[in-house]
């Protein structure tokens, strides 16, 4: 949120909460408004949006603790990213219009993926494309996707509910394939569980990538063969489809003579190419 071009310059406090950012409201509205008093703009806009539209918007918000200019912390009004960006619809400025218009673009393209599924693995695709990841690592990442929504359809259909249903039976596939929770495994890649956002296959080398596939589309296959209903039956089947492919790990790890889960993170990896990559081509013009 903070790194938008829009908020170029203006610092937009932040702070960790619930496993997830809030951001301060008041910084949001003075960057977007360059308002002499952002506290008092907040104000009459709640006080607007509940008289036109009968929309409070302080329900959106939490009153969490912020750093202030003199050091100290108060309570103050904050949101996480999709309560901010709620507010910033009821903002009317020209500052805020291209936000209003990019999620007026999001929303339409989710619509078409909802139609046609394969628009969303292109657009998965181009958005691994300009982070600069492989190709190889690409297709596969994106069968990944694809394996891991043909579960979830199966979950869906069999009574198991998104969310925490949904986590706690993708936590028992990781841990049978891996040897390891999903919060362990994040760990030994440098990541923070904490944090939802970092999706740890976006970080898993080809060798985890593949082992991970196998653990849910084993899972598929051995969920609709025993026609599994409800949570306890799910779970049931994604303890025996993970388990397959944690013994093939473990023989690969035999023959290959190393652990499959490895500490290298592949969006570093990535990164480290583009930078060698960027270093090798200024070596070369410097020669010229």
């Amino acid at each position: 949120m903070v790194n938008l071009a829009l908020f170029e310059g203006k610092e937009i406090r932040k702070t960790w909460h619930n496993n997830e950012w809030y951001f301060s409201v008041v910084d949001v509205v003075q960057a977007l408004t360059d308002s002499a008093d952002a506290k008092d703009y907040w104000y009459r806009l709640k006080k607007r949006e509940l008289e036109s539209a009968q929309i409070e918007l302080s329900t959106f918000c939490r009153q969490l603790k912020l750093p202030s200019s003199d050091g100290k912390f108060y309570e103050t009004d904050c949101a996480n990213t999709e309560a901010i960006f709620r507010i910033i619809q009821s903002i009317p400025s020209k500052k805020a219009e291209p936000f209003k218009l990019w999620l007026a673009k999001v929303g339409y393209e989710r619509v078409q993926e909802i139609e046609n599924p394969e628009l969303a693995q292109n657009r998965a695709r181009t958005y691994y494309e300009l982070k600069g990841y492989p190709t190889d690592w690409i297709d596969k990442r994106i069968r990944s996707i694809a394996i891991r929504q043909d579960l979830t359809d199966e979950w869906k259909e069999r009574g198991v509910k998104e969310g925490k249903e949904y986590a706690i039976l993708t936590n028992e596939i990781s841990t049978a394939t891996f040897g390891i929770p999903i919060k362990t495994h994040k760990e030994v890649k440098g990541l923070d569980p904490a944090r939802k956002n970092q999706n740890l296959r976006d970080h898993m080398t080809d060798l985890e990538l593949i082992f991970g596939m196998l653990g849910e589309r084993l899972t598929t296959e051995v969920t609709r063969q025993k026609d599994a209903q409800g949570f306890q039956e799910n779970k049931d089947a994604a303890i025996i489809g993970g388990s397959v492919a944690g013994r093939a790990r473990v023989d690969a790890e035999k023959t290959l003579g190393k652990s499959i889960i490895s500490q290298e993170n592949q969006l570093d990896l990535t990164q480290n190419k583009q930078l060698q990559d960027h270093s090798k081509k200024n070596s070369r013009l410097k020669t010229k």
